[in-house]
């Protein structure tokens, strides 16, 4: 039946009823359902009341709104769906829809909202759109869409005057923003972030004097403002173009945007000097201007714009991190709002001392000076910002002692002063930060290599570290290289605190290891130590290496050897190199590499091992797979081990990423890469494809130091080293996803329910948000079931569900879909490690 005839037989209700019937269960028909939410669309109960299904009030018993929002659903969207002719609203986000958006939705010209976010479409925009004239709201963000956005649009779509608001964030489409998007004069909202787009903006887009929002974010697209953009654009409230490839300067025009609110422009290549009358803008709640160039080199003080802000009353963030701006910081109690919530201004070349005035700033939330050469000494009234949540001082040249006034600092989160001349001990107040999740010490950075990641030889620090609060937490505070330090708790290491003169303070169990074999082992040491390296005492081999159980004599310290295939030639030309650079790597969360071993065996030939500490836990492969009859503990590990393990996964993976002298890539995480020990802390492990990656604006064809090839392993490698792509940060955020959710899910990415379009990541992204709890590993929800009962039982809340499960769902809820954001196909779609690391505490905090 043609739309002509569907839409206009209004004499006719039951014949246009069925039309509607029709389409609903052909648009049926070709969805995945896994979950049954689609249960309700049979023939016992009519369709107006089918779920997701709204219909109208004038136009009775006719389709005007389908939702089907989060309902785990997947799929190809049906060609029918252009036979519910007077449809109004389609909504079918947050799903695992594929395919193409079929050209028949043209055929809907009641339409006005039409969202597809948060799926996994494909092919390009239907130009077909063009006839659906009464479209308020275009949404296909978070797809895979490809191709251009039409460069050349058909003279009807010149008549989509009264659409309002086009969004096509977080694709992957191709190709310029057509001149013709000059036409839409009713345009109130663009937003194209997070895309593949490139080539100039046109400058017809900024002659639409209806725009509010323009969001680019996160493209490739270049060039520059025009000169009078301020005049042109007079209604624009927010502005964001960051990680962009944007150059120029910004125009004094600008300062004609009075209701500018927002103005996102960082991580391009923008040039200073910062406009001083940017100061007009009384309207301007948030400037991100960070990661430009915007230090000029001339003048002698490049933040004196910030002087000028006085006047923006309503300011909450300013970011104007990584600019190369030179001088002293400003007359922060004259010329900052008090509304301020977050300032940053790390990674410049701001000198001189932190001034008292920044106490003035009471509603800071982050404060952030790290990585310039800030002197004198953290000042007391510090304080006082009681709503401080994140503070960085690292890297810069501060002396004295900490002030014990942070103490007050009940809501802070993050602290980190390490690399700086502090000395003194550490105040048992911070003791009293309950919220603290990081706190870090680390003494002062000597780099000897590309290879050195916190070479701590300066030592300042010293005294008792505290128990209390965070302190008992080790995982959560780094006080490495600072040896005068003693006490803690026991899992940092340190000292005990005895009198000063005695000579006999015990030295830690890892620090005897470390002395009792390096420089002393040999072939024939290793091979007593593991019993003629026998099967008795074989742990595991992978494609490079065999693993073996092995005790040194001296005090029968129990170690792991992994004895290298040197048959293979790109191990043996790597071994050398790999092994000088990742014995300096010094993580809580990495296995440590005791030694190394190059000698001669038995039989005269090359022989070259790495000797480790032991994990007499296992890997965590064994925990999620193993039965429980092949070893001797369960593998029913609860919520708290699970978030812990990822946690302890995470901080080290941010470690490499973003704390040593060289972003360095694991390249094959997985759970068998990582250990646990007595105390089911968890230790990342094999680095054999480990690379030292170069920096990220380096030009050179050759990005590794190592000669091993990047593969990684099936289901945990990222999808573009299979297409060749050079090693990155980025692929080992994708292993991680795949990690985390096999950690929750219980299920490899190997699988074999995962065929054609199914995989780890979509199985998990469908479920979210209503069905998260039923794609969970059956173990770990058993034994939460169990502790629930337990609970229920000692507080005498059998009726109804637990404030428990609640929590339990919320929980997951957000680490699931912190694992499929990081397991996203894009590598610019995925998150970073620190994020994922704060995420993650704070997930754990709540939960807690």
């Amino acid at each position: 039946m043609s739309l002509a005839i569907a839409g206009n037989n209004n004499n006719n209700n039951n014949y246009n009823n069925e039309t509607d019937r029709f389409a609903l269960l052909d648009f049926k028909k070709q969805i995945y359902d896994p979950y049954g939410a689609l249960s309700s669309w049979n023939d016992a109960i009519h369709f107006c009341n089918w779920v997701g299904i709204t219909c109208g009030h004038h136009h009775r018993q006719r389709v005007i709104g389908l939702y089907l929002r989060g309902k785990g659903l997947g799929g190809n969207i049906s060609p029918s769906i252009g036979n519910l002719s007077f449809l109004h609203s389609l909504d079918i986000a947050n799903n695992s829809f594929h395919g193409k958006i079929p050209h028949e939705i043209g055929n809907l010209i009641r339409l006005q909202f039409i969202v597809l976010p948060n799926n996994t479409l494909e092919g390009e925009l239907p130009t077909s759109l063009a006839n659906c004239t009464r479209l308020r709201q275009i949404d296909f963000s978070y797809n895979k869409l490809v191709g251009k956005i039409p460069g050349e649009i058909p003279a009807s779509l010149g008549n989509i005057s009264s659409i309002q608001i086009i969004s096509l964030n977080w694709n992957t489409l191709h190709g310029n923003i057509p001149k013709s998007f000059g036409q839409l004069t009713n345009l109130y909202s663009l937003g194209l972030s997070i895309n593949n787009l490139s080539g100039m903006v046109p400058f017809s887009l900024y002659n639409l004097s209806s725009l509010e929002i323009i969001s680019l974010a996160i493209n490739q697209l270049h060039g520059s403002f025009p000169r009078d953009i301020g005049l042109t654009l007079p209604n624009l409230k927010r502005l964001a173009i960051g990680e962009n490839l944007f150059s120029g300067r910004i125009p004094n025009s600008f300062s004609n945007i009075s209701k500018l609110e927002v103005l996102s422009i960082t991580d391009n290549s923008f040039v200073g000097p910062v406009p001083n009358n940017l100061g007009n803008l009384q309207n301007l709640q948030w400037l991100f201007i960070g990661e430009n160039q915007f230090g000029t080199g001339e003048a002698d003080n490049d933040l004196d714009f910030v002087d000028y802000l006085v006047n923006c009353t309503n300011l909450k963030i300013l970011d104007a991190n990584t600019n190369g701006f030179k001088g002293p910081l400003p007359n922060i109690k004259a010329n900052l709002s008090t509304q301020l919530s977050m300032l940053l201004l790390g990674q410049n070349q701001i000198f001189g001392t932190i001034p008292l005035g920044i106490e003035n700033l009471s509603n800071l939330t982050m404060l952030a000076l790290e990585e310039n050469f800030l002197e004198g000494n953290i000042p007391f009234v510090i304080g006082k910002l009681l709503k401080l949540q994140r503070l960085f001082f690292g890297g810069n040249r501060l002396s004295g002692q900490i002030p014990s006034a942070i103490g007050n600092l009940t809501l802070l989160y993050e602290l980190h002063l390490e690399e700086n001349n502090l000395n003194g001990s550490i105040p048992s107040s911070i003791g009293n930060c309950h919220q603290l999740q990081f706190l870090t010490l680390l003494s002062a950075e000597i780099p000897s290599s590309i290879g050195d990641c916190n070479s701590l030889e300066h030592l300042y620090m010293g005294g008792e570290v505290p128990t209390k609060g965070i302190f008992g937490n080790a995982s959560a505070i780094f006080v490495n290289g600072n040896d005068k330090l003693c006490g803690g708790v026991a899992e940092l290491h340190l000292l005990a605190c005895t009198d000063h003169g005695s000579m006999k303070r015990e030295k830690s169990h890892a620090f005897r290891i470390v002395l009792a074999i390096i420089g002393v082992l040999s072939y024939r040491d290793l091979f007593q130590a593991t019993g003629g390296f026998s099967s008795a005492n074989f742990i595991g081999s992978g494609s490079f290496d065999s693993v073996y159980k092995g005790i040194i004599d001296q005090d029968e310290t129990i170690v792991a050897v992994k004895v290298l295939n040197l048959q293979n030639p790109r191990v043996y030309k790597s071994f050398i190199a790999d092994c000088e650079a990742l014995r300096n790597i010094r993580h809580r969360n990495l296995v440590k590499i005791l030694t190394s071993c190059s000698s001669i065996d038995s039989k005269r030939k090359d022989f070259k091992a790495l000797v480790y500490e032991f994990m007499p836990n296992r890997s965590l492969d064994d925990w999620l797979h193993l039965p429980v009859e092949a070893h001797n503990h369960s593998r029913n590990l609860n919520l708290l081990q699970r978030l812990n393990i990822a946690i302890d996964v995470a901080s080290d993976l941010n470690y490499l990423h973003y704390n040593c002298h060289a972003p360095i890539g694991h390249c094959d995480l997985k759970p068998s890469n990582v250990l646990l020990d007595i105390d089911m802390i968890a230790h990342v492990s094999d680095f054999g494809l480990a690379r030292l990656l170069l920096e990220p604006d380096d030009n050179s064809s050759e990005t590794q130091t190592s000669t091993i090839g990047i593969k990684g392993s099936i289901g945990y490698a990222t999808p573009e080293y299979g297409m060749g792509g050079r090693a990155t940060i980025h692929g080992d955020v994708f292993s991680y996803g795949i990690l985390l959710l096999e950690i929750f899910t219980g299920k490899r990415p190997t699988d074999q329910m995962f065929t054609d379009d199914l995989n780890l990541h979509n199985f998990a992204k469908a479920a979210l948000p209503a069905h998260v709890m039923q794609i969970l590993d059956p173990t770990f929800l058993s034994r939460e079931k169990q502790t629930e009962e337990i609970e229920e039982v000692v507080t005498n809340r059998m009726e109804g569900p637990s404030h428990r499960t609640d929590q339990l769902q919320d929980c997951i809820t957000s680490i699931i879909e912190i694992a499929v954001q990081c397991s996203m196909e894009s590598p610019r779609e995925r998150m970073r490690m620190n994020d994922v690391v704060r995420r993650l505490h704070l997930i754990k905090g709540k939960f807690s």
